[in-house]
């Protein structure tokens, strides 16, 4: 939590909750701006095709079963 949204008190929180979309969005914009994208891809490369990918993928499948699907949206369909 970033210290202005440490003392606020968000109008609407739980599923949605603007305060985690808002910081989500700030670390992924500072991640971009970093210049440490592609360094972290091919770390990330190395953890799915290393000793770790059989837990990557069952981590991600349990994700899945979770899931209620892709949604179609960035895919043109409505």
């Amino acid at each position: 939590m970033t210290e202005d949204t440490r003392h606020k008190s968000p109008k609407v929180e739980g599923e949605g909750s603007y305060t985690a979309a808002r910081e989500y969005d700030q670390g992924a914009e500072k991640t971009a701006k970093s210049g440490k994208v592609p360094q972290k891809a091919r770390e990330a490369k190395r953890a799915v095709e290393g000793k770790e990918g059989a837990d990557l993928a069952r981590a991600e499948a349990e994700g899945k079963r979770h899931s209620h699907g892709e949604d179609p949206a960035p895919k043109g369909k409505k």
